[in-house]
């Protein structure tokens, strides 16, 4: 049988579930490279001008966005999937509503590191 993903239609719990399992990766990656922003920043004075002139970019910009964005979306799914354990928020449609809130309060969170950063 052929699996055509763009043609099978998920429900809001499991795009919720498959963004927490991106989001988690996206922060493992980010890990190395703000462990080594966070030891120039603290090594000199020279090393703190260069971290903060680096996030004056805008591809840098991005990059801090998309970790944001991964942080806020992981550790609220990570809350609803710990409460859906203990069978809070079990039921069908309180899933369903708590997925969205989920995926809306990450992406609120993200737009206002945006207005933040710009």
């Amino acid at each position: 049988m052929h699996l055509d993903l763009r043609r099978i239609a998920q429900p809001v719990g499991a795009w919720t579930s498959i963004l927490h399992r991106a989001s988690g990766v996206l922060l493992l990656a980010g890990v190395p490279a703000l462990a080594w922003a966070l030891e120039r920043s603290l090594a000199s004075p020279a090393g703190f001008a260069r971290v903060a002139a680096a996030l004056e970019s805008a591809p840098v910009r991005l990059l801090v966005l998309a970790w944001t964005w991964a942080l806020a979306h992981h550790l609220l799914a990570g809350v609803r999937h710990l409460l859906s354990d203990v069978d809070v928020g079990a039921g069908l449609r309180s899933a369903r509503r708590s997925a969205w809130a989920v995926n809306l309060a990450a992406l609120a969170v993200t737009l206002l590191a945006a207005g933040a950063l710009w």
